[in-house]
């Protein structure tokens, strides 16, 4: 029985996650789309990332593809996979922001999807794709102060094969952080862990545009 089994079943006080899994072992994947203009207003712009430049149109950008257990997720696999190239990673930055992200991405999570790194980049851009971002979230005209339950209810609407059960909305501090999509090793929508439904319950986040 696997390890994460048995913290679930709460025979043992385990984290919720687990390092050095092998590769291939999981039951789902978490799509993870971070608000651009948030965290380049907290700490992007100190790292001169050239999707908080102006005009740049970044709105949700890919954070990750998280292969997931039904209970925590693995990270850092054992992987006989190599490692991709500085251009794979490059390739990323129109939808990850920089290529930085895409190789840190691959290092903790792509590794644990047993795929080759080519194929898990395919893979992310390919669940990254499949998800409609609500027009009023393009190129935001102004900041705006809404719940996140609203913005929830502006993703499931514009996608209609998602689930509220599928869909999670993160906050970091008073912001908007991260939209949280579940789907399945085929990246079709499905419910998400009980540990992943942590939706913030704030009514007035705030969602800046990109200054």
């Amino acid at each position: 029985m696997r390890l994460f089994a048995i913290c679930a079943a709460g025979l043992l006080a385990c984290p919720a996650f687990a390092e050095g899994e092998r590769a291939g072992e999981f039951d789902y994947y978490v799509l993870a789309l971070s608000w651009s203009p948030g965290w380049c207003a907290t700490e992007g712009r100190d790292r001169a990332a050239r999707q908080c430049d102006p005009g740049s149109g970044a709105d949700f950008v890919l954070h990750g593809l998280w292969p997931q257990f039904e209970a925590g997720w693995p990270s850092y696999c054992r992987s006989a996979s190599r490692d991709p190239s500085r251009a794979q990673t490059a390739a990323m930055a129109d939808i990850m922001g920089a290529d930085g992200a895409a190789w840190y991405q691959w290092k903790k999570h792509g590794r644990c999807s047993g795929l080759a790194a080519a194929d898990y980049y395919a893979r992310a851009r390919q669940a990254y794709e499949s998800i409609a971002i609500p027009v009023p979230f393009q190129e935001l005209a102004q900041d705006v102060r809404l719940s996140a339950a609203a913005v929830e209810a502006a993703f499931l609407a514009a996608n209609p094969g998602l689930s509220p059960e599928g869909v999670t909305v993160t906050c970091a501090g008073e912001r908007i952080d991260e939209v949280r999509i579940c789907l399945t090793k085929d990246l079709l929508p499905r419910p998400c862990g009980a540990d992943v439904r942590r939706d913030c319950r704030k009514s007035d986040a705030l969602m800046e545009r990109l200054r």
